[in-house]
């Protein structure tokens, strides 16, 4: 009984050890499989991971470029921003500028409207200048035939006058034998009335003469008659006492339309050479005494005094 057990147990074993040895090749060839399986997954995986790797490396370089290109991004809008604010700021500038010139445009137009308005007052102040001139010319020139008139007169008919309380008006040259003796009258002027203060010498007929005057207010003629008056109170001997007022005054030479004495010597203004016109109360010669002439200021002709015709 115990070899049948020890031979079941060997039959046991032996068909244990042919399925194991049946077992042993399948189980050699699913490790030689898994193996294989194995080796293949680890070099799939290890390819995985040298590719994840690389991959990870081609992320970060990826990564920095999207960081570059993000910090591109960033500095191209702040560009754009400022280019931005500077096209406004060209913008409002050219804006600014387009209106400065349009005001300078006016400014320019206003000032040329005034310049051509200045040029013409410019043009007519030269006009009315050159005419300002001109007459001041004028003026000067005549002053000076004037003053020369007055030489004349005050050399060749010694006549002056004296202002003070009246008007004195003072003769010489109406004596032949004294030129120097002085004739003379005062004559106030007031109230539109005519005066006469004193006369040396005494004429007669002074008081129709004065009224005369009065009502013609000739006083170039009353002036005149009065010389011929003591021309012909000299010629019948009458002279001069001197002067009986006192006059403050100063001396002021004036021309006088009156008549002339004559000398021995013929005179010509020299007046008439630069054609002084005076009034034609002015414009007559008188001549005294035989054959001698004198010719005043603006004469156009020589003639003998209708007075002196008789006497001569």
């Amino acid at each position: 009984m115990q070899s049948s057990e020890e031979n079941s147990v060997l039959t046991r074993m032996a068909e244990m050890r042919l399925v194991c040895e049946r077992e042993i090749p399948i189980q050699q060839q699913r490790i030689d499989s898994l193996h294989t399986y194995y080796r293949n997954s680890f070099d799939s995986a290890k390819s995985d991971a040298q590719r994840t790797l690389q991959l990870q490396e081609e992320l970060e370089k990826l990564k920095e470029e999207y960081r570059e290109a993000e910090e591109a991004l960033v500095k191209a809008r702040a560009e754009k921003t400022r280019k931005a604010a500077k096209k406004m700021a060209i913008m409002e500038s050219i804006s600014a500028a387009q209106a400065r010139v349009k005001e300078l445009e006016g400014i320019v137009k206003d000032q040329g409207e005034r310049k051509e308005n200045y040029a013409a007052i410019i043009s007519q102040q030269s006009e009315a200048l050159a005419v300002a001139r001109e007459k001041c010319q004028q003026k000067i020139e005549h002053t000076e035939q004037i003053e020369e008139a007055i030489s004349w007169y005050n050399r060749v008919l010694g006549f002056r006058i004296e202002c003070g309380h009246g008007v004195r008006f003072i003769f010489t040259n109406i004596d032949l034998k004294n030129p120097n003796e002085e004739y003379s009258f005062t004559i106030r002027h007031e109230n539109e009335i005519y005066t006469l203060l004193t006369c040396d010498p005494q004429l007669n007929d002074t008081k129709e003469l004065v009224n005369e005057l009065n009502k013609s207010n000739g006083l170039f003629e009353f002036v005149r008659t009065m010389r011929v008056k003591f021309q012909e109170a000299a010629s019948h001997g009458i002279l001069p006492h001197g002067p009986s007022l006192d006059q403050d005054s100063s001396m002021i030479s004036l021309s006088a339309p009156v008549a002339s004495v004559s000398t021995d010597h013929r005179y010509e203004s020299p007046v008439k050479e630069k054609g002084l016109k005076f009034s034609e109360s002015n414009s007559s010669s008188r001549k005294v005494g035989r054959g001698q002439t004198i010719r005043s200021p603006g004469s156009a002709s020589l003639r003998r005094s209708s007075r002196l015709k008789g006497k001569s």
